[in-house]
C-alpha cells in the first residue's frame, strides 16, 4: 500500500522558500521548486472556496 500524500501547506511552502532564499541571497526564481511549492499551497488553500 502506498502512503496517502499530504497536501502542501502555506507554512511548509514558507519554510521551503525561506531556506532557498537564505542560500540565494534572498532570491526565489520563477519556476523553481520553492515557487512551485507556493503555487501548490495556494491551490490547496483555495480549493475549499
Amino acid at each position: 500500500m502506498s502512503e496517502k500524500k499530504k497536501p502542501m501547506t502555506p507554512a511548509a511552502a514558507a519554510r521551503i522558500q525561506s531556506a532557498n532564499a537564505k542560500q540565494n541571497g534572498g532570491a526565489t526564481t520563477k519556476g523553481s521548486f520553492p515557487a512551485k511549492a507556493q503555487a501548490a499551497a495556494d491551490k490547496n488553500t483555495n480549493q475549499g472556496e
